[in-house]
């Protein structure tokens, strides 16, 4: 699964500290490092979100929602994400493509780019429209 480089660091020490050896371990494990579960998991999930101080709120799964959602709002398409999350529909995708205020301001600003570059065509890399005159 790619991720940002600026995330290498961060993986790198967990998988040397925290994931089962090897290129085929699990990269979450269990206290005793057999497959992670939600009878042993629970405990650890809370004990974590509360050193972070981070309310009740917030379930783990919300993570995966963060994640994508933001891969949304970093322009991945319904199709990206669907591969991203191993979805075969689109339905689910749909969900994690939120309007936000910025993704509305940067949209709006990428119109008024396209207005002032022409009138709102679309242009190749020379510059000019592919279209023609």
């Amino acid at each position: 699964m790619p991720f940002p480089a600026e995330l290498l660091d961060a993986v790198t020490h967990h998988l040397e500290h925290f994931a089962a050896p090897g290129r085929d371990g699990h990269v979450f494990v269990g206290p005793q490092g057999g497959q992670l579960r939600r009878s042993n998991f629970r405990d650890d999930w809370v004990k974590a979100r509360k050193a972070a101080g981070v309310t009740a709120e917030l379930h783990f799964h919300d993570l995966r929602h963060t994640g994508n959602a933001l891969a949304s709002t970093a322009g991945a398409s319904t199709r990206e994400l669907m591969t991203r999350m191993g979805h075969s529909s689109s339905r689910a995708a749909l969900i994690y493509q939120h309007m936000t205020s910025d993704r509305d301001r940067a949209i709006a600003d990428r119109l008024g780019a396209m207005i002032r570059g022409g009138g709102g065509a679309t242009s190749d890399a020379s510059g000019e429209d592919p279209a023609g005159p």
